[in-house]
């Protein structure tokens, strides 16, 4: 029986830019619920903007929240990893000091901006719908820092090589769509915050199924008896899973129908 279904927000469940579930969505993770199946909100997003995006579910499912730098239950912290200090004090101040990037430090409950452009702050709190702190110099900020995030409106692509090379060996570095970038504790993703759901809830590889369409989708996805890839998947990631969907609410009916049990 699938007792595990994680899913990637954003260019998965969350398809062309949506910022809200497709109708029904849902309806289907109740469902799914009410089998005893747990559904696991994956994303890079904080934990409090994806408890609004699931508000009639979010009693119900966990979250990997950051790109697994937090995992959250029922409210509760099942995980929580943090980069130190002086190695993200390098980081955010590398990003403000650089021409065309702005820096996002996430804590539990807020991320803190110091922006140079307005529409910046627009942007996360109108469109991205987070809970943020704008400060006047990030650096003084005191919450641990669970992920340190880089946003270049022009493209992420062409600084990804800059941020690995310079960062890289001390922090976890993943393209997260298009203008993001994102720094985590070293050895931490999507697929390592998976396993602590794992060992929680003694779910074993054949009773967990995925869905992505990105690189920091990776290692979430190599774990899963079931690997989907989107249709519109990266390249890379299409070819490394065994599954396609063009609709990740297709596959949660089959799956409510007992296709794969």
């Amino acid at each position: 029986m699938i007792k595990l279904i994680a899913s990637d927000l954003d260019g998965t469940l969350l398809q062309n830019g949506a910022q809200d579930l497709n109708p029904g969505t849902a309806e289907l993770i109740h469902e799914l619920t009410r089998q005893g199946r747990i559904f696991v909100a994956s994303s890079g997003r904080q934990y409090h903007n994806l408890c609004r995006l699931f508000e009639p579910v979010k009693d119900e499912i966990a979250f990997i929240c950051e790109n697994g730098a937090l995992v959250m239950y029922k409210d509760e912290i099942i995980a929580k990893h943090v980069i130190d200090r002086q190695t993200g004090q390098e980081i955010l101040k590398t990003v403000v000091d650089r021409k065309g990037s702005e820096a996002l430090l996430s804590g539990v409950h807020t991320c803190y901006i110091q922006p140079k452009d307005p529409a910046y702050l627009v942007h996360l709190r109108d469109v991205v719908k987070n809970d943020v702190t704008v400060v006047d110099d990030i650096l003084e900020t005191s919450e641990d820092y669970l992920k340190i995030s880089v946003y270049e409106k022009a493209g992420i692509n062409n600084s990804e090589e800059y941020w690995k090379e310079k960062f890289g060996d001390r922090v976890t570095v993943v393209t997260s769509g298009m203008a993001w970038l994102d720094t985590v504790p070293k050895g931490v993703n999507k697929g390592t915050a998976m396993q602590d759901l794992m060992e929680k809830f003694n779910i074993s590889r054949e009773e967990y199924m995925a869905f992505g369409d990105h690189y920091n989708d990776v290692e979430m996805l190599e774990m899963a008896g079931y690997d989907f890839a989107m249709e519109n998947a990266q390249e890379g990631i299409r070819e490394m899973c065994h599954y396609k969907t063009h609709l990740v609410e297709e596959t949660l009916k089959e799956v409510l129908g007992g296709k794969y049990d």
